[in-house]
């Protein structure tokens, strides 16, 4: 028991709850951790520091230490501050795994600004949301993303745009960027655009501003959270640099020999701080692979390397454990990996440690914590279809709507408290309110814990897909329906999908003038043109009608139903 049964989270304090799951620790693992009040960026010059010429990243064969990589990002700064980057400031990276990202999103920080995390993937309306929204003014783009930001720099809304070519680092280009545009991209010549190479001209700087890590924003990462609108989550330097001595003190074998796979998106906050800052603060080397869906390049950096951390999302594991020539291969290497964002098969994860005879095991975090809030233990007891235990210094309760604790086995909503939660969303002082309750996350998720003191999730948010890792949320996708000249009603819901776990089904009523002339093909081109790939619908259905409430709220639960009765 919890000791802290019938009270509200108003009004308990989280020393007094009897962390029930601690003896589930694996040994060496401490439940209470001295975290340092430092600039994330010190992880890399402490490293820089201490490693000198060990190798940090590896891309492709091109191999850069821990000395090149400070410098580099200390450039970046360099070049920042002579257009005025400061405390206040935001830049937009908008990068794969690619060494500028790790020196551009390090250099950012070392000028005091805030990392505005961007997928390459979006599309210009995706680019242009985050670009008002968070108020930058400059950024680092992959040259494909070019043709949907150039408008964006005629406008004068982006002032300075820093082009970056994977061929910076690689003889020849890396085809999968460049699948959303055959042709060659032309950048056009303009003074408010320059190359990664010039900026890498700048000379080195050590200036640095004074930063209080409990106070200044770190990074945005954009999140759906409970709502369909994107916010931008507000993490801290203290934040992210506990989350960071959380996660490698959950792996207690760890050692700066460790190799890490960077292929978990590092605009993702599950890929930043478990693939890329995580190693970088231990001083492991980074195996940069920017293509996720390329499962052979994968395998043959796990054989080659001798990868032996790989943190990754369900799809990943079950795309490596399929592939049909994986017995080839020796995995041998992989001794830990934590699965996360989605639901891990028990399938998926005993194959997985079979083939590779290493530990997979299953967490659960959201960009508000950083995001890692909870695992199960790497060696210790692992349960099934439970996301584990609460982290060190993480606090996990089961509430009800009125927010008070229930006990072992009720179902209720997830609250979590810890150093890795954020300071809020930026300028959206209500939603911040609805979802941080006297330091408690209220994370949406619908839950319980046993006896023990793991977790089980029941039911995901209310309306959220999550389809091969990624969230996805109805509305912003329904909202692209209805700019179709067509479209009358929309709504959107995940389907149950062997391997992304969920897929996106949009149901469509159309206009009478329309019934019969619009297909399928049709509503999915059109929303390719305004979403990132990911979020477009697989499944379309055309209906008369939708069902709705009795104040005519449509009912995505009752179509989401239709579907998994049907599949079952």
């Amino acid at each position: 028991m919890l000791g802290v049964e019938g009270k509200t989270i108003m009004e308990v304090d989280e020393k007094e709850i009897n962390r029930i799951w601690l003896r589930f620790y694996d040994e060496g693992v401490r439940p209470n951790i001295d975290y340092p009040e430092i600039p994330l960026y010190r992880l890399l010059e402490e490293t820089a520091s201490k490693y000198p010429d060990k190798v940090a990243l590896i891309f492709f064969g091109k191999k850069i230490t821990y000395r090149q990589l400070d410098e580099m990002s200390d450039r970046v700064a360099s070049f920042l501050y002579k257009l005025g980057v400061g405390k206040g400031s935001r830049v937009i990276v908008d990068l794969p795994n690619t060494p500028q990202y790790v020196a551009a999103y390090y250099g950012i920080l070392k000028t005091g600004a805030t990392v505005v995390q961007c997928n390459p993937l979006y599309t210009e309306r995706e680019i242009t949301y985050i670009l008002e929204n968070s108020e930058a003014e400059y950024g680092f783009f992959v040259e494909m993303v070019y043709p949907r930001i150039k408008n964006l720099i005629k406008e004068g809304k982006i002032k300075k745009a820093v082009i970056c070519k994977i061929e910076d680092y690689l003889p020849f280009p890396l085809n999968f960027l460049y699948s959303l545009k055959k042709e060659k991209i032309k950048v056009e010549k303009n003074d408010r655009i320059v190359y990664w190479k010039d900026v890498l001209k700048s000379p080195p700087t050590k200036d640095r501003p004074e930063i209080d890590p409990k106070e200044d924003i770190a990074t945005f990462l954009y999140t759906g959270g409970t709502t369909g609108v994107p916010k931008a989550v507000m993490s801290t330097h203290y934040n992210l640099v506990a989350n960071v001595y959380q996660t490698l003190e959950w792996v207690t074998d760890r050692s700066p020999d460790d190799v890490f796979a960077g292929v978990l998106p590092y605009f993702h906050s599950f890929g930043m701080t478990t693939s890329m800052n995580a190693p970088i603060a231990l001083g492991g080397t980074i195996i940069l692979l920017p293509d996720p869906r390329d499962i052979k390049r994968i395998l043959d950096a796990i054989q080659k390397y001798g990868i032996t951390i790989f943190c990754g999302v369900p799809t990943m594991y079950a795309a490596i454990i399929n592939y049909p020539e994986v017995k080839k291969y020796n995995l041998k290497s992989v001794k830990a990996c934590i699965s996360g964002a989605a639901p891990l098969p028990i399938e998926v994860k005993r194959r997985f440690e079979e083939i590779t005879e290493g530990k997979l095991v299953e967490g659960y975090g959201l960009s508000e914590t950083s995001p890692v809030a909870l695992a199960n233990p790497v060696y210790g007891v692992n349960k099934e279809g439970s996301i584990g235990i609460p982290f060190p210094d993480t606090y996990a309760v089961i509430i009800d709507d009125e927010g008070k604790i229930l006990p072992v086995g009720e179902v209720g909503e997830i609250a979590i408290k810890g150093p890795q939660v954020m300071k809020g969303y930026w300028k959206m002082e209500e939603e911040t309110k609805k979802v941080l309750v006297n330091g408690w996350l209220l994370t949406g998720d619908v839950g319980k814990m046993d006896e023990d003191g793991y977790f089980y999730i029941v039911d995901r948010k209310k309306d959220m897909i999550i389809a091969g890792g990624y969230n996805i949320y109805p509305r912003e996708v329904e909202e692209v329906l209805y700019e179709h000249p067509a479209v009358v009603e929309a709504a959107v819901v995940g389907v149950p999908d062997p391997y992304r776990g969920e897929t996106v089904k949009a149901f469509i009523v159309l206009k009478p003038e329309y019934k019969g002339k619009v297909s399928e093909e049709e509503i999915i081109k059109f929303c390719r043109e305004r979403l990132a790939a990911y979020k477009v619908p697989r499944i379309v259905e055309f209906r008369d009608e939708l069902p709705k409430s009795a104040v005519g709220k449509i009912l995505r639960r009752v179509l989401r139903d239709e579907e998994i009765k049907k599949s079952a």
